[in-house]
């Protein structure tokens, strides 16, 4: 059976849908789960959760706990990374400094200067796992939940040879809501989609051969789009195909519909600041609520899938069983007009040989366009983090196409100094040429 490592077992919640999906399986019913977390509290509650899991399942896996990181990653088969570096305090610090100057966000875990920010806070950490397991479980496959996804995968891969793939399911996700929003059901759809994590594109949407973007089209059209997602319908419009995103996200990654100069698109396109922020307090409510379930003894555990790759992955590595699900990899060749080096979301195949990405060749010209604006962000902050250069912190809320069309050049500096000082030591330190922010006006 194989040894899977669960790393921020904590997010007790997450845990429990990768947990289910892991033990639904024959065949991974009596595998060897290790829970790691800093938090003990929400690591007690998360054994417990696993324990009852396993009784659910029928199975009888071996389940530790430990805040010992080292001691959870020995010989571990399989690692499952869910951490959150700062937890909500940092979140909120990300949201708080920027609104200083007028920079507003709706999510800010991927880009933007949230998103920049959490990635150097979250680089550093994982790069030490990569330390420990080349030194306990050289053999291991990583599974990377954690945002900023590109960030956080793309500096991995440059750092290690540990095998990572970065796993999200807004591809899965979007697919069945779009057929939804097109009255076709979802189990009769194909399609294929590529490009980088919260904007990859549907390249091919089909029924049986049948093209359906002109259905999705026409939900634009005759005005049927639903209020929460104006943004990703407006650029459908725009660009000719549908991202993967949810608008929430997707409205940050672009300088279009946050705007302190036109502040009605805010409410045209229903674009919910501070939306993180609101998901943060309730997942903390979820988890209080998840730890009150596991003290009862007569709680009953639900066994039902979710849409996540990760359990689909372990069975598929396992059992040789070809699965294809969407990973976040290194553009190595898979992706023609985006660069080299960037970490890209596209299908792969999974059986016994591992994830192996597969080629899609060159992305319509306007897809790789708007692509690269964020590809540049994400390669200058993976620079920083790996270099401990400041100046490239500057350089990429600089290129940000959130931040630079909001924000002078003296803003954006001074805003990056405001951010590290109120980060602290979560932080490791970083070397700069500039003595200061220059002063703003």
């Amino acid at each position: 059976m194989p040894k899977i490592t669960m790393i921020g077992a904590g997010s007790v919640v997450f845990a429990r849908n990768l947990t289910r999906d892991i033990l639904s399986f024959e065949e991974l019913r009596d595998s060897e789960i290790a829970l790691m977390d800093i938090d003990e509290e929400r690591l007690r509650v998360a054994e417990l959760m696993v324990k009852k899991v396993g009784e659910a399942a029928g199975g009888h896996p071996k389940v530790t706990a430990t805040t010992d990181r080292k001691k959870a990653l020995e010989g571990a088969d399989y690692a499952i990374n869910m951490i959150q570096v700062g937890t909500y305090p940092s979140t909120v610090t990300d949201f708080e400094i920027p609104k200083k100057y007028g920079l507003k966000q709706t999510i800010a875990d991927t880009l933007g200067i949230g998103g920049i920010f959490r990635a150097l806070r979250t680089i550093p950490v994982m790069l030490s796992m990569a330390d420990d397991m080349e030194e306990v479980c050289p053999d291991v496959q990583f599974l990377n939940y954690v945002n900023p996804m590109a960030m956080n995968t793309g500096a991995w891969e440059h750092y290690t040879d540990i095998p990572i793939v970065g796993l999200c399911h807004s591809v899965q996700g979007t697919a069945d809501m779009l057929a939804g929003d097109i009255g076709v059901p979802f189990a009769e759809v194909n399609y294929i989609c590529a490009g980088i994590n919260h904007m990859a594109f549907y390249l091919r949407f089909e029924r049986n051969g049948e093209d359906l973007y002109p259905l999705i089209h026409k939900v634009y059209e005759e005005g049927r789009a639903p209020n929460w997602n104006r943004v990703r319908y407006e650029m459908l419009h725009r660009l000719g195909y549908y991202v993967t995103e949810s608008s929430e996200h997707f409205s940050e990654y672009c300088p279009y519909f946050i705007k302190n100069t036109h502040p009605e698109l805010i409410e045209r396109f229903n674009v919910p600041i501070d939306e993180y922020i609101r998901r943060c307090i309730a997942q903390n409510e979820s988890w209080e609520k998840m730890r009150d379930e596991m003290m009862q003894e007569d709680i009953k555990i639900e066994m039902h899938r979710s849409s996540e790759y990760g359990s689909l992955i372990i069975h598929s590595m396992e059992t040789g069983i070809p699965r294809v699900i969407y990973g976040n990899v290194l553009n190595d060749g898979l992706i023609d007009n985006l660069p080299y080096d960037c970490c890209v979301e596209v299908p792969c195949l999974v059986d016994k040989n591992g994830v192996q990405p597969t080629p899609v060749g060159a992305l319509p010209q306007q897809l790789a366009a708007i692509i690269r604006t964020n590809v540049n962000v994400q390669l200058l902050t993976i620079e920083a983090a790996l270099t401990g250069n400041r100046d490239h912190v500057y350089h990429a809320a600089m290129m940000d196409p959130h931040t630079s069309s909001e924000l002078t050049l003296d803003e954006i500096w001074s805003l990056v100094d405001d951010l590290f000082e109120a980060h602290g030591d979560i932080i490791p330190p970083m070397k700069t040429r500039f003595k200061k922010a220059v002063a703003t006006a």
